[in-house]
């Protein structure tokens, strides 16, 4: 194995190959182009030189002997997470190619090839190790500074929200949040305030789920003295507290269409009116709405108004699910044991069998569901180390073990003989299973169920009346 003397800004590269010729002849045609080249004829000798750090991109034979590429593959990302993988493989190998992309591999070169496309494709996987590395720099600061544990995360998925995030945070566009319940929509939206401008302005959030349709008006806009019964002295809403500032607006489709067309007139005139005046005040409030429901569905129903979701949905940030990016399971798990830890004068520390427990799993409650695992698991296990019995997960929703990463979870059983479902009526089924089957354990007391399926009372009894659902022995009220 050859080192290079110097490393060279432009990259350090180490190929593997265990042809001699062919390893020498690469090597010496990238360090001829100023890049720091490293070699190794094994994919045990590729490991060490791994582990020592400082590679940004490996260039890699498929076909070797004993370790084969796709095994150094899959080793060398657990050692350097952020390295840039290219694999080298003859002409009948491609589709082995394509797998290791699936696996992790930046890009594939069939042998032989010429020297410019090979100087392209390292360019450009160098390339996007200086981004990744620039974007990994960033969650890991942002995450430490501001305690935002859901952006934890170095999958393709959360890298992308990540840059997304910080390219739109920069403007004043509204912004409208789109993720499944759990899986940190508000942390989104506070990352686009402390990246904004408005970043030193008030960061105000509100769940329209969690407050009446009579008592949100008043909330969001304020109301005048003797407005209404109560209303002892007059009270700035939460959009005057923004002024200047964000306005977090949380499940914003869970509003009726008054409330709906009294916050597009915000939108479009920069003012509220509170309740009881007729005088408008001027502000300057940027609004990032979220929601989990599918809100173009929302609007074909009439149940959202259509000229409001164009108001909000400049731009979209979409908060992928957990069994979208099960990728980062592991790190999001390390991190929650880390922050029981702190809270514990038993510190805790997880097996590779729970990890590989937990990578197996859908997560229908996302991230949330996942640190009350952790919170529970570290609370509760007698032993020092976490073991996959300490992580009782919900059944059916546990994969396969063959297709931990990779698989579709069956959650729902649909009825799909004349069409497929949409997504809405997949979604609609799992909330009425998982409604229905802790009102089964619950019966009559609400509180519990709401606190088990991780909503509010409001929400829960929302969801019941829109899905006919009752309480076993319980009356349906309207």
């Amino acid at each position: 194995m050859n080192d290079a003397s110097t490393p060279s800004p432009r990259g350090r590269i180490l190929v593997v190959d265990d042809q001699r010729n062919l390893r020498a002849s690469t090597a010496i045609l990238l360090r001829s182009e100023g890049y720091s080249v490293l070699e190794a004829a094994t994919g045990e000798e590729a490991l060490m030189t791994l582990s020592g750090g400082g590679v940004d991109l490996m260039l890699t034979d498929l076909k070797m002997e004993p370790m084969d590429g796709l095994t150094l593959l899959k080793k060398a990302v657990e050692v350097a997470p952020r390295l840039q993988v290219i694999m080298m493989t003859a002409f009948g190998s491609i589709e082995n190619a394509v797998e290791a992309m699936r696996q992790g591999a930046y890009d594939y070169i069939t042998k032989p090839f010429k020297d410019r496309e090979l100087r392209y494709r390292v360019e450009r996987g160098l390339e996007q190790a200086r981004l990744r590395a620039t974007v990994d720099m960033f969650v890991g600061e942002f995450n430490e500074r501001h305690g935002l544990s859901s952006l934890v995360g170095r999958s393709t998925a959360m890298r992308e929200l990540t840059s997304r995030l910080v390219r739109v945070a920069q403007s004043d566009a509204t912004v409208l949040v789109q993720g499944e319940s759990g899986t940190g929509k508000e942390l989104v939206a506070r990352a686009v305030h402390a990246h904004s401008r408005r970043k030193v302005k008030p960061f105000v959030p509100v769940n329209c789920a969690a407050i009446s349709e009579t008592l949100l008006e008043s909330e969001l806009f304020g109301h005048a003295k003797g407005a209404f019964t109560g209303a002892v002295r007059a009270r700035r809403g939460l959009v005057e507290e923004a002024d200047g500032g964000t306005l977090f607006i949380d499940e914003v489709t869970e509003t009726a269409p008054a409330f709906q067309s009294k916050l597009l007139r915000t939108l479009q005139e920069g003012e509220v009116r509170r309740v009881g005046e007729s005088t408008p005040v001027k502000v300057d409030v940027r609004i990032v709405a979220a929601t989990n429901r599918d809100i173009e569905l929302e609007v074909r129903e009439k149940r959202f108004r259509q000229d409001l979701y164009y108001r909000l949905n400049v731009v979209t940030l979409r908060v992928p699910p957990l069994r979208e990016r099960l990728e980062d399971v592991p790190e999001l798990a390390e991190h929650f044991v880390k922050r029981a830890n702190a809270r514990s004068p038993k510190p805790k520390r997880l097996s590779a069998a729970a990890v590989e427990h937990l990578m197996g799993y859908s997560f229908p409650g996302n991230v949330r569901e996942l640190e009350n695992l952790v919170e529970q698991a570290a609370a509760l296990a007698e032993g020092e180390e976490l073991l996959p019995e300490d992580f009782p997960l919900r059944p059916n929703t546990h994969m396969e073990a063959s297709g931990a990463v990779g698989a579709t979870p069956s959650v729902v059983a649909l009825d799909t003989s004349t069409r497929m479902p949409t997504l809405a009526e997949v979604v609609e089924e799992a909330e009425r299973r998982a409604i229905a089957q802790a009102l089964e354990r619950h019966g009559l007391d609400l509180g519990r169920v709401a606190e088990e399926l991780a909503v509010s009372s409001t929400t829960l009894w929302r969801k019941m009346k829109r899905l006919n659902l009752r309480p076993p022995g319980g009356d349906h009220r309207d």
